[in-house]
């Protein structure tokens, strides 16, 4: 394997697992590969958010989503690595993303803009992190819950990776 193979492929190591994510950070990620997964599951993207928000407003956030993945394939740094749809790890490229979604809907803009950075071209992070917003403020009033999976053992975290 060549350097630049060994480089782009970096992005697609499991850092974790989908159902440690909570609701947004899981969402952005889910929908993220369904969005890259093609014109069959954009389609159900696109009914989730018709579902939640009504006609006009579902396809004014389907429009800031697809323009924010357009965007992060058009000016990415490299290409955004992605498991497939129904994986259940997490690749480092998804829990930037995961990471930087979360982040803009919490309205931390200076560290959505600094994550955005690691995902595009440094003239694009306050394009991306403003749709990033508006895309995670979406999630956040779709109410969603962390994905379900096998229980964790421990009561709390003491070590941070």
């Amino acid at each position: 394997m060549t350097h630049d193979e060994t480089h782009a492929k970096r992005g697609g190591a499991p850092v974790g697992f989908v159902t440690e994510l909570d609701g947004i950070e899981a969402a952005s990620v889910i929908y993220l590969r369904m969005w890259c997964d093609g014109p069959e599951n954009r389609g159900y993207v696109h009914s989730d958010f018709q579902r939640s928000f009504g006609t006009v407003q579902g396809q004014r956030i389907l429009e800031a989503f697809e323009q924010l993945c357009g965007l992060c394939t058009q000016h990415g740094r490299r290409p955004l690595m992605r498991h497939a749809v129904n994986c259940k790890c997490l690749g480092s490229d998804e829990s930037c993303f995961a990471n930087f979604i979360a982040t803009a809907a919490e309205g931390e803009r200076e560290d959505a803009m600094l994550i955005a950075t690691l995902l595009v071209r440094a003239d694009m992070a306050p394009l991306i992190t403003s749709l990033a917003t508006d895309f995670g403020l979406a999630l956040k009033r779709m109410h969603l819950g962390s994905p379900q999976g096998p229980q964790r053992t421990h009561s709390h975290v003491t070590t941070l990776h």
